[in-house]
């Protein structure tokens, strides 16, 4: 098989909008990927998505089947941290042997909604995804192998991030070992801050034969615009500085900027266009795509935050 064989086999062809209609704009409760199965092919301009990072952060969090009775408990010392450290989760080599395949697993249920992802949207459609720096590489393995282009990674700053790193030298002090806390002051156990999180920028491959101009003209999207970006940032990088605007945060334990979205929403779409999060959480997406006239279509299977992103949206009027 030739390589041009292989990648014609790989795309997902341009198509028309499958049977039925898209729902109105607003929020669905329910599963994720039941729901996107259920909308037209090619129907989509832009999905936006912060979705889960499989990190177990909370317990919707766990994509993973292995269990372990310590895994999101709390420690004394953590509960002197205050809330930044709520949850126990694993180490990076894991408890046992079944902790080592949680990346796997990962990708698995990645691969769970990625193909229907690439089908409802349009050809060069774009998918923005918020992923955890530490599976990320999983989330892209997983949209390659279902057909999508990976674009780039652009870098959201985080003006609020807390640093979990435990000094090397205080666990060698309640042990006692004045010795080895000397030899080990200055060193911590953990990572640095974590001042960046990934946004992945993939796509859906266009017709094989045609260009991205006519695609443009075809299905409305594929180039980006750098001067609707310029709005929210100083340049036109991959470097997105940008936080939370006054008393915005709060609603979810997740929960990115308004701002944010917006500029993500600009730079892929016109006014008009169609945005899906399949993961909305409180609703943020949703609530930047309405301010930008854009459609709107959010899933979410937890039916406190689905309330939550309804009453977001009729305050936005």
């Amino acid at each position: 098989m030739t390589h041009e064989t292989a990648n014609r086999q790989r795309i997902v062809p341009a198509e028309a909008a499958g049977e039925g209609a898209l729902p109105p704009d607003g929020v669905l409760a329910g599963d994720s990927v039941a729901l996107v199965r259920s909308l037209p092919s090619a129907s989509v301009h832009l999905i936006l998505s912060d979705i889960p990072y499989g990190i177990g952060a909370e317990d919707w969090d766990v994509l993973h089947t292995n269990t372990n009775s310590a895994y999101l408990g709390a420690s004394p010392a953590q509960a002197k941290a205050g809330a930044v450290f709520k949850k126990r989760g694993k180490p990076i080599n894991g408890w046992s042997e079944a902790d080592r395949a949680i990346p796997r697993e990962y990708y698995d249920w990645c691969l769970t909604w990625a193909p229907e992802w690439l089908r409802v949207l349009k050809p060069g459609g774009s998918a923005l995804v918020f992923a955890g720096r530490r599976l990320a590489h999983r989330c892209v393995a997983a949209m390659e192998d279902s057909g999508f282009s990976y674009k780039d990674m652009l870098a959201w700053m985080r003006a609020r991030a807390p640093h979990r790193a435990q000094r090397l030298s205080a666990v060698y002090e309640r042990r006692g070992d004045a010795a080895a806390a000397r030899t080990w002051d200055g060193w911590r156990v953990g990572n640095l801050r974590p001042t960046f999180e990934p946004v992945l920028w993939l796509t859906k491959p266009y017709r094989i034969g045609a260009t991205l101009a006519d695609n443009a003209l075809i299905h409305g999207v594929g180039a980006y615009n750098q001067e609707a970006l310029m709005q929210y940032v100083s340049g036109p990088e991959n470097v997105l500085d940008m936080g939370f605007a006054p008393k915005e945060g709060g609603l979810h334990p997740t929960q990115k900027p308004v701002r944010l979205m917006q500029a993500l929403i600009e730079l892929t779409t016109q006014e008009g266009q169609t945005v899906l999060d399949p993961f909305c959480g409180s609703g943020t997406t949703l609530v930047a795509a309405k301010a930008l006239k854009r459609r709107f279509i959010g899933f979410e299977a937890d039916e406190t935050y689905v309330e939550t992103a309804r009453k977001r949206l009729r305050d936005e009027g």
